[in-house]
């Protein structure tokens, strides 16, 4: 309702106007309308051959992102330009409606031209109100936006500035909406709605009144003089989806789905696939019900839901994802890698670079919808990373053959310049590039390939031998202090560089170790016994704590791998000397592996085998013993679990011949009680 004193004002204002349009009657004022006229004619045509060149563009149909996204940026600039000529001569009221017309325009172009919509870009808005009050004899610099529209759609009454102001506030709500402002969206759609609508109380459920504002609002005519590059319709219909998925009911679902809450996540998100939303946003809600419904523990369900995604959009490629992940926890790996297999060949026809889906489109959906949590949810794998996904899967699950191809593919990948194939910021799934080496070195191995695992740890070896300096210290811890001091910066750093001294140690030594396995494989017990050797001396450079000084738990992964890969080492070394009959040799490297894992059956089992070859037949008894007596999975259960490329040397390492050693003790012991009973 006006008050009194508002509708004061609103009169004094529209006298001073009057008074402005009747001062300085004469010809020189009539020279001076003239000019003013002629430039409007000039300004105006320049704007509509501006919008009929955007035209031309989309009816000659998308020529590429890339191409699109330069003309927007060109049209931006033209309208911005156009935008500064108009405004370098003093603001009036009959040059007003086409400069918001072009401030329109030139808006849309900049939002067209990014990536997301950043409230910054929306100062010009603020710009043009000024103006407006400027000609009408008002100011309001001291301001804030939302009281800035506020008094401008209150006390502005001319009947031919209202529909470009109102296209204007569309435009503000855009960025407000991607700002997550939606109290402001709603306080400015009351604004712009009718008498009657702006009467109402205010609703205690902002969302659902907020949608029935945007739904309400009556978008003003376009006139023919001065065209649009994207009507204020299609804004309306944008800002209805983009308020629905967001703030009116999925939003809330991705607040409840990041704390955690499921059942209510689920429930919000049920009730936006039901709200109106186009095809693509859809499907990015299934997706998202589907990875709530994973996380409830609810594995048929989420594969219902993301196929139902994959049925309303199927260039939803982030809920194939989701589903290979699915049948990954529900054990189906052949279902898992044909899904896999899909993704990278829908990756590899559309990469996700290119998947801007109406590149004529100025302002979309997705780009004011951009929370964080959605864009983890509906993150584009690139090929490369679903290549090694590919790979790393058929290895675990034992296809050999398979992950050899799928792992030298991605090598390849890498000969083309990784930086290309994946994003750098922290977002990709892909491990460090050793270590894919290394598992590639692995496959090949059990594929029967040892020459080509060879090749490629030489690589690995290779490439790491600068990196690790000379001597290594472990005694200290290698967590960041709880209390940060002064100098923690500096100490942070000198952290993160001993623990990637340890990842390039850890890296070089388990080159060594495949290259010794692959010799062995080979039958050069000689070479595999220097690769060995190598790797032992290489794990001198650090200078370990002995077994039992502190939890497993405590101890860094880092050095928890190297230790690891000195037992293997030393049981491998171990059992190359027992195939050149030098037990000796071999009894001292077994006894060294159970000094660093006490109890490691591999190590135990071959000592026995070792003091058995030595014709030391009571210790070795006595070995056994003690070993029969231990719990079959004590040291399997201990620590995390190892690297996948380190797999198959620990398959390597493990003893072969339990059950003849344990017949061949178990007689010597019923001989030896046999001798002493008689």
């Amino acid at each position: 309702m006006v008050t009194a004193g508002r509708a004061g004002k609103r009169r004094a204002m529209a006298a001073a106007m009057k008074r402005r349009r009747e001062e300085a009657p004469g010809p020189g004022r009539d020279t001076e309308r003239e000019q003013e006229r002629g430039c409007l004619r000039f300004w105006a045509a320049h704007s509509r051959a501006l919008a009929e060149r955007w035209t031309a563009a989309r009816a000659a149909g998308p020529g590429g992102a890339a191409a699109a996204r330069e003309l927007r940026r060109r049209q931006r600039d033209a309208f911005e330009e156009l935008l500064l000529s108009i405004r370098g001569l003093p603001v009036a009221l009959p040059t007003l409606p086409l400069e918001l017309t072009v401030l329109y325009n030139s808006l849309l172009f900049t939002l067209g031209a990014s990536d997301s919509a950043i409230e910054g870009q929306a100062d010009g808005i603020r710009q043009g109100l000024l103006r407006v009050l400027e000609a009408c004899g008002a100011c309001g610099q001291d301001l804030s936006t939302e009281e800035l529209w506020q008094k401008v759609l209150q006390e502005v009454t001319v009947e031919e500035l209202q529909a470009p102001l109102h296209r204007l506030g569309a435009l503000q709500a855009a960025w407000w909406l991607a700002a997550g402002r939606l109290g402001s969206i709603a306080g400015l759609f009351r604004l712009l709605s009718t008498a009657e609508d702006t009467g109402r109380g205010h609703c205690s459920e902002g969302q659902n009144e907020l949608l029935s504002l945007l739904k309400t609002w009556q978008v003003p005519a376009e006139g023919t003089c001065l065209p649009l590059v994207q009507s204020a319709e299609d804004l309306k219909e944008i800002l209805c989806t983009a308020a629905a998925f967001l703030q009116g009911l999925c939003g809330k679902g991705l607040q409840e789905l990041e704390a955690g809450n499921f059942p209510t996540a689920l429930s919000l998100l049920q009730e936006a696939a039901r709200g109106f939303c186009s095809k693509k946003v859809l499907a990015q809600i299934y997706t998202c019900l589907g990875c709530c419904a994973q996380r409830m523990g609810k594995p048929q369900t989420a594969l219902q839901h993301l196929k139902r995604a994959l049925q309303v959009d199927f260039q939803c490629l982030s809920a194939l994802s989701h589903a290979a992940a699915v049948y990954r926890e529900l054990g189906e790996i052949d279902t898992e890698l044909q899904a896999l297999a899909l993704l990278y060949e829908a990756l590899e026809k559309k990469p996700p670079a290119a998947a801007s889906s109406s590149p004529n489109i100025l302002i979309q959906t997705e780009l004011l919808v951009h929370t964080p949590t959605l864009t983890s949810l509906l993150r584009h794998h690139h090929p490369s990373e679903v290549k090694y996904l590919l790979a790393q899967r058929c290895l675990q699950g034992g296809r050999v053959a398979d992950a050899v191809e799928h792992y030298l593919d991605f090598l390849a990948l890498l000969q083309e310049g990784l930086q290309q194939q994946v994003p750098l910021d922290g977002s990709s799934t892909l491990p460090r590039i050793p270590e894919v080496f290394l598992e590639a070195a692995s496959a090949l191995e059990q594929a029967g390939r040892h020459q080509d695992a060879i090749t490629v740890c030489e690589e690995v070896i290779r490439r790491t031998t600068d990196l690790i300096p000379r001597m290594l210290r472990e005694e200290e811890r290698l967590e960041q202090p709880e209390c940060p001091s002064p100098g923690a910066g500096l100490a942070g750093e000198l952290l993160s560089q001993k623990k990637e001294s340890l990842c390039c140690l850890a890296w070089r030594t388990a080159g060594y170790l495949h290259q010794g396995w692959a010799w062995a494989k080979l039958g050069e017990s000689k070479e595999a016994i220097t690769q060995f050797s190598r790797c032992l001396s290489d794990l001198l450079r650090v200078q370990l704590r002995g077994p039992g000084t502190e939890p497993i738990e405590n101890v860094p992964p880092e050095v928890e791998v190297l230790q690891k890969i000195r037992l293997l080492s030393l049981i491998g070394r171990g059992t190359q000397f027992l195939e050149l009959g030098r037990h000796k040799e071999a009894l001292l490297d077994f006894q060294h592996g159970l000094h660093i894992s006490p109890g490691d059956p591999a190590a135990a089992s071959y000592l026995v085998q070792a003091l058995w070859k030595l014709d030391r037949k009571q210790e070795a008894a006595a070995q056994w013993q003690k070993l029969s007596q231990s719990s079959p999975g004590e040291q399997e259960g201990k620590g995390r679990p190892l690297p996948l490329y380190l797999v198959s040397c620990l398959e390597h390492a493990m003893f072969p011949h339990s059950e003849t050693l344990a017949s061949t003790i178990q007689d010597y012991l019923e001989t030896a009680a046999q001798d002493t009973s008689s």
